[in-house]
């Protein structure tokens, strides 16, 4: 049998390098991880408990395809409640298994093959294997030397060097780096986007954690270009649960609906009536709490590395710092880490598997208790004395 025969694409298609490098230091004893993007508090209370009072309801049957109404109506009230967007329950909101799915529609449904897809370098990497299986060619925008952060200069030169460019991806608050981008910011590169009428993938599923300012949306300047991707995960810490939404104009979600179908019918009923629960007014405080606790991490840490002498780049959002390899350690960032794992015991993970513009950098997930970050810190400077 010939099992080269297989899909190209799907053949072509890069592993997520975050679990692989994962999976190479995990069996470490004694390893504490630093490494996943995973909240450590438990999902809420209300929301549990919404998901067990679905259950004993016997709520066990498929739900529209699009989502439980009353699940996509509650969505469209969050989304106006927190970012002031306008999006119809009916046909301009699909929920989703999770965010990947959410951007595997958004991908899969826009990409012909040849198109070719912008990314900022750095950046979350299923959006590369995404591309990869949709025919796609991805074009990386080194951010490295611009703090980090997408320009518009930067933005409109790729556009026009490239003859055949479909859209952009754009995560803020920002995967691996934590930098985001002010109301002004963001407007300016809407503008570009507009002018060059090119699409953009707005991925914004750590919106509710914008430390200095309060989180603006892309489609609030460009509506009719953007497909926006959000979700519970990592807000409502219910990575498990696998609970998101694509919204954006009805015209592509209609086209993109029958892909949903395809790949799962319908969400999971009971996790639906569960977020319900999660986007209503009454889960705001547990949304506050946990962003209060991040920052305080991200502050303590931030503190305690800087005094060690490493350089980070101080985290706007998200719930990571993405930090410099220091000079006095002689290897590569996947060494570092490696190092860091079998030396020290904490795992983090490597700048590079982000991309090119990653390298020489490491990143680390504060979503750990204030005892864990004082016991890396102790650990870091432990390590430092082995080098120097």
């Amino acid at each position: 049998m010939n099992y080269h025969s297989i899909n190209q694409h799907v053949k072509a298609a890069p592993e997520n390098e975050i679990r692989t490098f994962n999976d190479r230091i995990s069996h470490i004893e004694g390893l504490i991880a630093f490494n996943i993007g995973e909240p450590d508090f438990p999902t809420p209370e209300n929301i549990k408990e919404a998901a067990i009072a679905s259950i004993q309801a016997n709520q066990s049957f498929y739900s529209h395809s699009r989502g439980v109404l009353e699940l996509r109506e509650e969505i469209s009230h969050y989304l106006k409640r927190k970012y002031l967007l306008d999006y119809s329950a009916e046909d301009e909101i699909i929920v989703t298994a999770g965010a990947t799915e959410a951007l595997y529609l958004a991908l899969i449904g826009l990409i012909n093959p040849g198109d070719q897809i912008l990314v900022v370098d750095p950046s979350y990497v299923i959006y590369q294997t995404q591309i990869v299986l949709a025919g796609g060619e991805t074009v990386p925008i080194d951010v490295s030397k611009s703090d980090f952060k997408l320009t518009p200069d930067q933005l409109e030169k790729a556009i026009l060097e490239n003859s055949n460019v479909k859209a952009l991806v754009f995560n803020f608050p920002t995967n691996p780096t934590g930098v985001t981008y002010s109301a002004e910011e963001i407007k300016e590169l809407a503008a570009i986007i507009k002018k060059h009428q090119i699409f953009v993938i707005a991925d914004e599923v750590y919106s509710e954690f914008s430390y200095e300012s309060s989180h603006t949306s892309i489609a609030s300047f460009i509506p009719d270009q953007t497909l926006l991707v959000n979700g519970a995960s990592k807000s409502h810490a219910m990575t498990g649960w696998r609970s998101a939404y694509l919204a954006g104009p009805a015209e592509l979600l209609n086209a993109f609906y029958p892909l949903h179908q395809a790949v799962v019918t319908s969400p999971t009923t009971q996790v639906q009536y569960a977020s319900i629960e999660a986007y209503s007014p009454r889960s705001d405080a547990a949304i506050q709490m946990m962003k209060q606790s991040y920052q305080e991490r991200r502050d303590l840490l931030f503190a305690g590395m800087e005094a060690l002498g490493f350089e980070s780049v101080l985290a706007a959002g998200a719930f990571y710092l993405f930090t410099k390899v220091p000079s006095w350690f002689n290897g590569s960032d996947v060494d570092f880490c490696v190092a860091l794992a079998e030396k020290v015991q904490v795992a983090t993970t490597p700048g590079s598997v982000f991309g090119q513009a990653g390298q020489g950098y490491f990143r680390t997930s504060y979503v750990s208790s204030t005892e864990n970050l004082k016991i890396y810190l102790e650990r870091l400077a432990q390590f430092k004395d082995l080098y120097q």
